[in-house]
């Protein structure tokens, strides 16, 4: 038996390798291009740190810190690497090269440092080389007098006027400088929307009822940048998109990985009508390693560049804006639909094996994925945690065997470590068979510090069983025949409910695919076959939107749909199953309901539809 979030065909593109700890300090400095005098002459040291090393390449991270008494507003970092040795990938700076000197210069959001204040950045690297010859803004990375003329003073405080639903006009007073000014930045929630050369700008392609923040920098002739000026807050003319009725919790899995095979992105979710009836996202997901919490993906999370057609808010994004990717289009998409709240998902089915290790010390491990979760870049876009461990003392792709306790205390430390003010919560098993998976752990003493349980009441039965009996793989109850005593919603409700989980803190889950067999002739369920039934990305499993028109529904079971076409046969949910088990969770007074995942919907969200009018 499988139960469970599965990572299905993903690709990893700017995904930092981890291994063993080395550190080698050496002076350094910072990120990319033309190198930028900084201001009124302080001191300034730059540091090298090989944070990580795994045979063929490593980890650098740089830190530039102000020794000096005045401030710093900009700096450049160069160094040389010997041949062999060279940077893939860097973040926090812009990192270029000519042969094998390499030069780092800040991003617009962290170039000025005060006295005592230091800014790190780091990068990928190929080879096995150390920096030599570093050099901070052209003088000496050990503490000296850092040379340079005076960056911008700060243009004034925006004024904004001509307001519309998708549009602000701003002006500013301009800024001074002994060389000169060349341009200014204008940033908008601290991001980067336009260079100009005047002291004016219109800001189109914005969303109606919505608040946005603007600041203006501007930058010399000698490519120096200033600070920002003050900041004026604009809410455009209109009204957001309204929140779904009722007060059930509406929640859906967003995948991380789901940006490259399956071309889904978040725009997916307005586009296809979804955003403005679910109530919760979950976005899958974040790793587990070394007792900790960490970001999977660092590509698709928050680097990805998304153009003007592709985002959410229309904007297309700069090369030198604080955050790119998924995260930065969830921030969007918050702001187009404020009712919306997220929560940053860790675990799933592949990246189970870590939480033995977190449990041994739930109280680091929840630090660990506060840090994560309130990191500076993205502290707005998430609303909570979400863990997802297949399973606490069970089997799932690994076995567990940290004890009964585990998860409670898990539980316990993360709702000590994030709070009330965040949402904490938990995807767990739908085993309800004696002496099943819901059996191997305190649910029930855990329940106390979740704000709810997504119930996984899918997978039950699948291709695994090569040779069947076919089966629905979510089965809304039992009924003659079921292979598996227990493996069924209201079967895994039922005993929850028993355990002592509330049932306002259960939500029923639906999953946007279904699971098949091919050689199969009979009809009805507990037919034999020869194997699993093809699937676009795995043998066994095909999306709703596919399997709707390939293989209709012939009949149903057990409160959900199956499909025999030909030699196949397969099981899944469809809007009219989908009705049915949204008037049995309203029945057993659950909290509502949850589905794996967005993109296995057709393009009009028809069965996030179905729950949305479910629930009402």
């Amino acid at each position: 038996m499988r139960l469970g979030h599965r990572l299905r065909i993903r690709h990893r593109l700017g995904h930092r390798a981890v291994a063993g700890l080395t550190t080698l300090l050496l002076p350094f400095a910072a990120l990319v291009g033309l190198a930028s005098p900084a201001s009124a002459a302080p001191s300034a040291t730059a540091t090298y740190a090989k944070t990580q090393d795994w045979g063929s390449g490593f980890e650098g991270k740089w830190t530039v810190k102000n020794t000096g008494t005045t401030a710093l507003t900009s700096w450049t970092v160069e160094w040389d690497f010997p041949s062999g040795t060279s940077v893939t990938s860097a973040w926090d700076a812009d990192v270029t090269s000519s042969g094998t000197h390499w030069t780092a210069k800040n991003k617009s959001w962290n170039g000025t440092l005060a006295p005592g204040a230091s800014v790190s950045f780091g990068f990928n690297g190929s080879g096995s080389g150390s920096p030599a010859n570093c050099k901070l803004n052209g003088g000496s990375c050990d503490g000296g007098t850092v040379p340079g003329d005076a960056a911008p003073s700060a243009p004034g405080t925006p004024t904004a006027s001509h307001v519309t639903n998708t549009s602000v006009r701003l002006a500013w007073s301009a800024a001074t400088d002994d060389k000169g000014i060349k341009n200014y930045d204008v940033l908008r929630d601290g991001a980067k929307v336009a260079t100009v050369t005047t002291t004016s700008y219109t800001d189109t392609g914005l969303t109606a009822g919505t608040d946005y923040s603007y600041t203006v920098q501007a930058r010399d002739t000698a490519d120096q940048t200033g600070p920002a000026g003050g900041a004026v807050k604009v809410r455009t003319t209109g009204t957001t998109e309204p929140p779904p009725s009722g007060a059930k919790v509406k929640l859906g899995y967003f995948t991380e990985w789901g940006v490259y095979g399956r071309n889904y992105h978040v725009k997916n979710l307005v586009t296809s009508g979804s955003a403005q009836k679910i109530t919760h996202i979950n976005y899958a997901f974040g790793n587990v390693k070394d007792g900790k919490c960490v970001v999977d993906d660092t590509y698709a999370a928050y680097d990805k560049a998304y153009t003007a057609d592709q985002s959410v808010s229309g904007t297309a994004d700069t090369w030198d804006q604080p955050l790119r990717g998924n995260f930065n289009q969830l921030r969007q998409l918050k702001a187009k639909y404020p009712h919306i709240k997220v929560l940053y998902s860790f675990g799933g089915w592949t990246y189970s094996g870590g939480f033995g290790q977190a449990a041994a010390n739930p109280a680091a491990f929840a630090a660990s994925c506060k840090a994560v979760v309130e990191d500076p870049r993205w502290a707005d876009v998430f609303d909570g945690i979400d863990i997802d461990w297949e399973y606490p003392n069970a089997c799932g792709l690994t076995c567990d065997t940290s004890g009964p306790a585990a998860f409670r205390n898990l539980m316990r430390a993360l709702r000590a470590e994030f709070g009330s003010n965040y949402l904490v919560t938990a995807a767990i098993t739908a085993d309800g068979s004696s002496g099943g998976k819901i059996d191997a752990a305190d649910y029930g003493g855990a329940s106390a510090y979740a704000d709810w349980y997504n119930v996984m009441t899918y997978d039950f039965f699948g291709a695994w069983a090569n040779t069947g009996p076919t089966a629905p793989h979510s089965p809304l109850t039992s009924y003659p025949g079921i292979p598996t005593a227990g493996f069924n919603s209201a079967d895994a409700i039922a005993k929850l409910k028993a355990k002592g989980v509330p049932s306002a803190k259960l939500l029923l889950g639906i999953g946007f695919y279904g699971r098949g067999w091919t050689g199969v002739t009979q009809s009805a369920p507990g037919g034999t076959a020869t194997g699993a039934a093809p699937g676009t990305y795995e043998a066994g499993i095909e999306d709703y939107k596919v399997l709707k028109s390939s293989c209709p529904a012939t009949g149903t079971v057990a409160g959900t749909a199956y499909a025999h076409c030909g030699s196949n046969w397969w099981s899944y949910d469809t809007p009219s199953t989908i009705a049915g088990k949204m008037t049995w969770a309203k029945n057993q007074g659950l909290g509502g309901a949850f589905f794996w995942e967005f993109s296995g919907d057709t393009s009009n969200g028809e069965l996030v539809s179905a729950i949305n009018n479910g629930l009402r």
